[in-house]
């Protein structure tokens, strides 16, 4: 411990910007977990509501429903599916697949990149800490003012805490990195099957009354206007 404190004072300019890294990447990690977190949507529960709501209400009913919660599924995927309803189921598809690909994947990807940037660039930085330590205690050694290689033994050993602080810093954050690129892939899966479920309860959704109405109407005959039936009354 007192030689990483050694390290620490002497060697701050290396060490401070470890330091700073870690404990960015440290909240970004976080703040991407908090992220999906409340973007998370259990569909063994969304969907009975859904439906029901679908089938009682109407689309505008659902639609409401969809715009009062939070989660990715529900705020975003199926409103934008169902905004184009009238449209058709064609039309509904379509929407759901540009969602997904242009807007809610982009924002799962969110502050990955960034993560992944600290984790290479504080391998390198804590590398470069090393190779710079180890030039001046070579520097000190080839002077042979301070005898020899063995008082610069600690000077070593002290040059090697920058890459294993690097290290330390990057492993976690690559690792956290791949469970996250995990999750967006998983997730997509869920979007993609959700968004089929969505088409297949537009399909199997009966029709309102006011639907059904008109569609009773529409199969009749047309009766003409009370005025022509009066006048061929009196013609006969």
């Amino acid at each position: 411990m007192s030689a990483f404190l050694k390290f620490v004072v002497n060697d701050w300019w290396i060490a401070f910007p470890m330091f700073a890294m870690s404990l960015t990447g440290l909240a970004l990690v976080i703040w991407r977990l908090l992220l999906n977190y409340n973007g998370n949507t259990n569909l063994n529960e969304f969907l009975p509501a859904f439906q029901q709501k679908l089938n009682r209400d109407g689309v505008e009913g659902a639609l409401q429903m969809c715009r009062s919660r939070n989660d990715i599924i529900a705020r975003r995927l199926y409103v934008a599916g169902l905004e184009v309803s009238k449209q058709g189921l064609a039309a509904v598809r379509r929407s759901m697949a540009n969602t997904i690909e242009l807007e809610i994947l982009p924002d799962l990807n969110f502050l990955l990149p960034t993560i992944l940037a600290i984790a290479k660039i504080a391998t390198m930085v804590g590398l470069l800490g090393t190779v710079i330590s180890m030039i001046g205690t070579f520097t000190e050694i080839s002077k042979g003012s301070t005898g020899g290689v063995a008082n610069q033994a600690s000077g070593i050993g002290l040059a090697l805490f920058a890459t294993a602080l690097g290290l330390v810093t990057a492993i976690p954050l690559v690792f956290a990195h791949v469970l996250f690129k995990a999750w967006v892939a998983r997730f997509e899966t869920r979007m993609k099957s959700a968004a089929l479920k969505l088409v297949l309860l537009l399909q199997a959704k009966p029709p309102t009354k006011g639907a059904a109405a008109a569609a009773g109407t529409g199969s009749g005959v047309t009766p003409p206007p009370s005025g022509v039936q009066s006048g061929a009354a009196a013609r006969r």
